[in-house]
């Protein structure tokens, strides 16, 4: 397993990208291809113990930066660490691209470096989500590849979606819901409703319109919805998470009694923190795409770059690739179009 890592992308590369890179080679035993300035690379290689992990330095002299143009950062970049690390993927040299820097360069650059799966008409970004069903998390997309869509790609989410959860989360039957403002069919956008007879129409177990407030009650494994409305949802989720943290931290500071509670229920508190910690679920996979592609949160440290590493890993054991295209295939072969 060889996995290609954009160790100058994000806000605290290349110390937290090839930090986590040592990490993850240490705990799963994989290569990560470090790819970016060899210079700066080995300089943060220094600080750590390396001896016996595979950390090849992949020479890219350029980077595209969290504020450039994606699509003319990406053609005029030819020698960004992004664009090399794709064309690593794309020859087969690597089996996966990992990145932390500008989300749009990553959607850009995969889209020109390795192109859609044939039937694909729009990648979507997808995440893990906590919830409190019997597995623990869902799989909700698209969280900020598209912004406009139509009925038709919410579909093709779906599909990739239903496949993600089936070969790397490992659920049977994933049960898939549309986000939508209410749980009856006539509620929700023009978009909702067009698209809604499609997913009752295939093969998926769809499960019909759920709420914002469904999505951590486990009423489904699949979330579908918009770019826009998923990106907003879970940044949103993110910032309550946080103020729900440190709120609980102010009022236990405020009462004596309470810190002693507090230090007799460490344990179950440091639960409730991972289990909430976006880093544990490294980042988003990138669906659509003829290669493995992980998008990680820009402000990612070692340690959620660790886990974006594990989630690549996962994705291309599982081979999430030929498991979207064999399903592509099939609706295709049934409806005689997707």
């Amino acid at each position: 397993m060889k996995i290609a890592l954009d160790a100058m992308g994000g806000d605290n590369a290349p110390a937290a990208t090839v930090h986590g890179a040592v990490w993850a080679a240490h705990d799963f035993g994989v290569t990560i291809q470090l790819v970016g300035q060899p210079d700066l690379i080995e300089a943060e290689l220094a600080k750590h113990k390396t001896s016996g992990l595979n950390l090849p330095i992949i020479a890219a002299s350029e980077v595209i930066a969290m504020d450039d143009q994606p699509a003319a950062a990406v053609k005029q970049k030819k020698d960004s660490s992004m664009v090399v690390a794709l064309r690593s993927v794309k020859e087969g040299n690597s089996d996966a691209f990992v990145t932390a820097g500008n989300s749009g360069g990553a959607l850009a650059a995969a889209l020109f470096g390795l192109g859609r799966i044939k039937g694909i008409k729009r990648p979507a970004l997808g995440t893990i989500f906590p919830n409190t069903s019997e597995y623990g998390h869902c799989f909700l997309l698209d969280v900020g590849a598209n912004t406009d869509v139509r009925p038709e790609y919410l579909l093709q989410f779906a599909l990739m979606g239903h496949c993600y959860a089936k070969q790397a989360l490992h659920i049977p039957s994933p049960r898939v819901g549309l986000l939508s403002t209410g749980e009856e069919e006539e509620k929700g956008s023009i978009l909702i409703q067009e698209v809604t007879p499609l997913l009752k129409q295939s093969h998926l177990n769809f499960v019909g319109n759920v709420e914002g407030k469904d999505v951590p009650t486990g009423t489904a494994d699949v979330i579908v919805t918009d770019g826009f409305t998923g990106n907003v949802y879970i940044k949103g989720a993110e910032g309550v998470a946080w103020i729900i943290q440190k709120m609980l931290e102010r009022e236990i500071k405020a009462r004596p009694t309470a810190v002693l509670g507090a230090l007799l229920a460490r344990g179950a508190i440091k639960a409730f923190r991972t289990k909430v910690d976006y880093r544990e679920f490294g980042g988003g996979s990138l669906l659509g795409v003829n290669g493995v592609v992980i998008v990680a949160h820009g402000r990612s440290d070692p340690y959620a770059i660790r886990h974006a590493i594990r989630v690549a890993k996962q994705a291309a054991e599982n081979n999430i690739v030929d498991s979207i295209r064999s399903g592509v295939t099939e609706v295709v072969s049934i409806n005689g179009k997707l």
